[in-house]
């Protein structure tokens, strides 16, 4: 074993055994999100994701770009971070109309070397649309593109975590899709290759860069892996480890940040990445907005993600507003399908 891993493991307070982080603390000393704080900050954000799809716009002000695009972004047609967007969407219950379908059909660029990372994303947008990403049709053309097939048969092995993360979570949206002939990998290896890559103190980073602390690809990771249900025993106590990591970073108050020159900077992006692995895993999603996940938390990671939520519906502090309103409405719909044991990517 090594060192710092070993004593990583003597160190941390919880029993990997059970996945449990804080039996000790009554889970009422802890400051939750109401229901009507749940249900009012929701309502801003959801109607502000709304407007943004309705003028097709990253943002509704200062120098928003489109989200759908082929001028503006040549190699996908669509602004980054736009898949957890329209899947936020439709967690929450929006219904695409014909024209905001279209658009996506006019824009979205599949070519034969997109890479892993644009293909999974497509798939996902594609099925959150209520299209059928086995038989992708884009504007124009009678033959549909079979989605899944051609992302199983991409290379990845050049792709970041985060990217391996996105293309096992599309591959496990729909029990109809099936892997191929001639794939490049099953969810199996996928979910396998993604456990060898985790880091000496439990987490993943997008570089693979050890000691490096990032709770966004860690999350990212953990979501996939609980996805691929992978039966390895190694998959099994990676998963483990990979939610004590997050316990171990998680803010006083809840949220959870990147760390750049040793100081953490708490946002909601990273707040919603991490309450979308726990809510993926039925014995972790209690500590989403009801149990602590160490002893010092004051405050659960649902009441601090919407405290970002402005009175506008716009995320406070968030890169783009695509990404922010995006990953804080996907937050939301992963939690409330987890409290009826479904999940936000679970589309047939």
């Amino acid at each position: 074993m090594h060192p710092s891993l070993k004593k990583l493991l003597t160190s941390v307070t919880l029993v990997l055994a059970s996945l449990t982080f804080a039996t000790s603390t009554s889970a009422a000393s802890i400051k939750k999100a109401s229901q009507s704080t749940i249900h009012r900050r929701t309502a801003l954000t959801y109607s502000y994701a709304k407007k943004m799809i309705t003028h097709n716009k990253s943002g509704l002000s200062g120098n928003a770009g489109p989200i759908f695009s082929k001028k503006a972004n040549p190699e996908t047609g669509a602004s980054s971070g736009y898949s957890d967007f329209l899947l936020g969407l439709k967690g929450n219950g929006y219904r695409f109309t014909a024209k905001e379908k279209t658009l996506l059909k006019k824009n979205l660029v599949i070519k034969q070397n997109s890479t892993a990372a644009s293909l999974a994303n497509a798939v996902m947008a594609v099925q959150a649309m209520g299209l059928n990403a086995r038989n992708y049709k884009p504007y124009g053309h009678q033959k549909g593109i079979n989605l899944v097939s051609r992302l199983y048969r991409s290379k990845i092995t050049n792709q970041t975590a985060s990217a391996q993360a996105q293309v096992l979570i599309a591959i496990s949206m729909s029990s109809k899709f099936k892997q191929p002939q001639k794939a490049k990998f099953s969810k199996t290896s996928l979910s396998t290759r993604l456990a060898k890559e985790q880091l000496n103190n439990n987490g993943w980073t997008y570089n693979d860069r050890q000691g490096t602390i990032d709770a966004d690809t860690t999350s990212m990771v953990l979501t996939a892996l609980v996805r691929g249900n992978s039966t390895a025993a190694s998959v099994k106590t990676s998963i483990q480890t990979g939610q004590q990591f997050l316990a171990k970073i998680v803010q006083r108050n809840g949220a959870f940040g990147y760390v750049f020159n040793g100081k953490t900077s708490p946002n909601a992006n990273s707040t919603a990445e991490a309450i979308i692995a726990l809510s993926a895993n039925p014995t972790t999603h209690k500590y989403v907005n009801s149990a602590k996940m160490t002893a010092s938390q004051t405050t659960t990671p649902l009441y601090a993600m919407l405290t970002y939520v402005n009175k506008t519906g716009s995320i406070k502090k968030a890169a783009t507003q695509l990404y922010g309103v995006g990953q804080v409405n996907l937050a939301i719909a992963a939690y409330k399908a987890a409290l009826n044991n479904r999940s936000v990517y679970a589309i047939n």
